[in-house]
């Protein structure tokens, strides 16, 4: 299913990370850092995953709510998390990852 308006969702906050993760039966959430060179290339990426999946794409810094960084064992950025039913199934942080590679990661 493409959806040709998706784009990723900022959220701020470990609560508003939560309510998506509990809406929707899948979410790809990346945690990121302002001034990260592979986070900021990952953008156009995740755009592309956004509208050619039906998954809910959530970007979030761990940084603006630090709570993250431990619940989520944030060790490297960027670091993409996949939630299944609000239950993290997989992850990966091997800096920037093709969209053809992430939408794979995404729809198995």
């Amino acid at each position: 299913m493409q959806d040709t308006d998706a784009a990723p969702i900022r959220v701020d906050t470990a609560a508003d990370l939560d309510a998506l993760v509990d809406d929707h039966d899948r979410v790809l959430v990346e945690f990121f850092t302002e001034g990260c060179g592979a986070c900021a290339s990952m953008e156009p990426v995740l755009s592309v995953v956004a509208r050619e999946t039906d998954v809910p794409v959530v970007l979030v810094n761990p940084r603006d709510d630090p709570v993250l960084v431990d619940r989520f064992d944030i060790r490297s950025v960027p670091t993409l998390v996949l939630f299944e039913r609000g239950a993290e199934v997989k992850r990966v942080a091997d800096g920037v990852v093709g969209a053809e590679r992430l939408v794979e990661f995404v729809e198995r």
